[in-house]
């Protein structure tokens, strides 16, 4: 029996590790951030568009428990840094009706600048697929982070970090 246990204690181990490492490094920092336009019924963005300024690029979705834990921290971020940095909230939401209704009862606009790809080109071209999964691209288009699950974007080394960008 303490064989049995120790084994499966093994296996549990092995598997947590594997499953969580997505590396020290995730590829694409350091790297120019895949650039892309979306549009939907409100309006057209395209990444392009904010080269010369910090971007919190931020994958989503309104069915996402950690999206909606982190969205208040979001947006209470980009109020304060308002000038500083720009949040680009792109959810993945396939039903427009659901993403109107969280996105105006929640607050999110006008704060936040964020549009729908419900064909999820954009966040495919980053490798996301997990959400919330956000990445920093500084003043000059390269991605800088790459942050894995809901942020506290309000904490002082966050703000910190982004400031000096």
């Amino acid at each position: 029996m303490k064989r049995y246990r120790l084994i499966l204690w093994l296996i549990v181990l092995m598997a947590s590790i594997t499953g969580c490492d997505r590396g020290a490094r995730p590829a694409l920092v350091g790297r120019p951030a895949p650039t892309f336009a979306v549009e939907d019924t409100q309006h057209r963005v395209a990444l392009a568009d904010f080269r010369g300024k910090v971007v919190i690029l931020n994958f989503w979705a309104t069915w996402c428990p950690p999206c909606i834990e982190e969205m208040p921290s979001l947006v209470a971020m980009q109020t304060k840094l308002i000038g500083k940095v720009t949040v680009l909230a792109v959810s993945t939401d396939e039903n427009d009706d659901a993403y109107q209704r969280f996105i105006t009862t929640r607050g999110i606009v006008p704060t936040l600048l964020t549009v729908r790809d419900a064909a999820q080109q954009s966040n495919t071209l980053y490798g996301t697929f997990k959400f919330p999964e956000t990445y920093i691209i500084d003043r000059n288009g390269v991605l800088r982070r790459k942050f894995i699950g809901p942020v506290d974007w309000t904490a002082p080394e966050i703000e910190e970090y982004l400031l000096k960008l």
